[in-house]
């Protein structure tokens, strides 16, 4: 038998150069799957996830606990569990990811559950506002919110303003069904009673009729909850074409002054109340280093609940990566997540260890227009608040 001198030559200096690389070369790229709407209605989310994670590790000098980072994304176009199902299954068995985040809607996130229990895949909530989505799994991490935890102090304040009477007009899905239970169940505590439960399909693009039922309604106010986007747009659109501030029924909301969508309000939108975790006028070193680190990204990207979601997202990975030294271990993972406490763009916040949400402070905001620029200004801070939808 003849051997080919200069292939097995090749194949010496190659296993020699392996013997001698460092740990370092060696290793594999921690990945990272991250599952969001990068197509449709809900595109944006996608794109301020994108942005803001890949910002994330850029201002870490390109790696994470010393180690590479490759995103792998997934475009699940919206609200759809069985498609968002088999991308996680593609993830963890086709691409073997490390960790999964994102998640803009509770229906894709809760069909998922059972794959990362199973998989033992830390997994990082984004932004789905569901209490109930961290119970389906113990891996799951909420980096965002939810909708009791920004609805019970709007309930208190709301009373303390003297409302006696308001309605609830909600997108009818888990958040939304989360909002108007706190909302009702807080605001009857403090006295308070909610006229009528109004629960608006997903897919209304017409508000009119809503909001007429709103002003007939005899209520103070209205408490609003709408997903992102053109809903948002569309319901203030009709709030205010409908004559309802003039009218003396407020506006209460939590997102729905979105800055990705602000400007497109106009003047209309100001004084607009919402209580929330987040505002892009948030006052601290660190919000300020967090914008410049998108905008270096991406000089169009937009500081807002999602994009916090997913830095902060991308801080609960790099402590997770930095102890297990990038090795895949979900126990192990997930321990040393239940611990930490850090200072946010959103300011201070912590991992409750037993639900594994963040507890954050919530903010009162009224919109302003400070230039020619409308901004989510921060006129009060309620203090941390833990998820009260699962302490029921």
């Amino acid at each position: 038998m003849k051997f080919n001198r200069r292939a097995i030559a090749c194949a010496l200096f190659a296993s020699a150069a392996l013997a001698f690389a460092s740990p370092e070369a060696m290793a594999q790229a921690v990945k990272v799957g991250i599952i969001g709407p990068f197509s449709g209605p809900f595109a944006h989310y996608g794109s301020l996830f994108k942005t803001a994670a890949e910002s994330y590790v850029a201002n870490q000098g390109g790696k994470l606990a010393g180690k590479d980072v490759e995103f792998i994304y997934r475009d699940t176009g919206g609200p759809n569990p069985a498609l968002t199902k088999t991308l996680v299954q593609e993830l963890l068995v086709k691409d073997k990811v490390d960790y999964l985040g994102g998640f803009v809607f509770t229906p894709n996130a809760m069909a998922v559950a059972p794959l990362i229990q199973q998989s033992q895949t830390p997994t990082v909530i984004f932004n789905a506002a569901t209490s109930a989505i961290t119970d389906k799994s113990e891996y799951f991490l909420r980096s965002s919110y939810t909708l009791w935890q920004v609805t019970v102090p709007a309930a208190q304040w709301a009373a303390k303003q003297g409302m006696k009477k308001v309605v609830t007009a909600v997108t009818d899905y888990g958040p939304g069904i989360d909002a108007e239970t706190a909302f009702k169940s807080e605001f009857a505590k403090q006295g308070g009673t909610v006229v009528e439960s109004i629960r608006m399909p997903i897919a209304t693009t017409d508000f009119g009729p809503f909001v007429q039922r709103i002003k007939a309604s005899g209520a103070q106010a209205v408490y609003t909850f709408l997903p992102g986007g053109p809903p948002n747009l569309g319901f203030v659109k009709a709030y205010n074409e409908n004559g309802l501030a003039k009218a003396g029924v407020q506006f209460l909301g939590s997102a729905e002054t979105d800055e990705y969508d602000l400007q497109k309000f106009g003047d209309s939108a100001v004084g607009l109340t919402t209580a929330f975790h987040y505002s892009s006028a948030h006052d601290s070193p660190e919000n300020m280093k967090f914008i410049a680190a998108l905008k270096k990204q991406d000089a169009n990207a937009v500081a807002n609940y999602a994009s916090v979601g997913a830095w902060d997202g991308m801080y609960l990975i790099h402590k997770m990566i930095e102890a297990t030294g990038g090795q895949k271990d979900g126990p192990k993972a997930l321990a040393a997540a239940r611990t930490l406490k850090w200072e946010s763009p959103r300011g201070p916040v912590s991992i409750d260890p037993k639900t594994r949400h963040i507890t954050q402070n919530v903010y009162l905001r009224k919109v302003e227009k400070v230039g020619n620029q409308l901004v989510n200004k921060e006129v009060q801070s309620f203090g941390p608040q833990t998820d009260f939808g699962l302490e029921k």
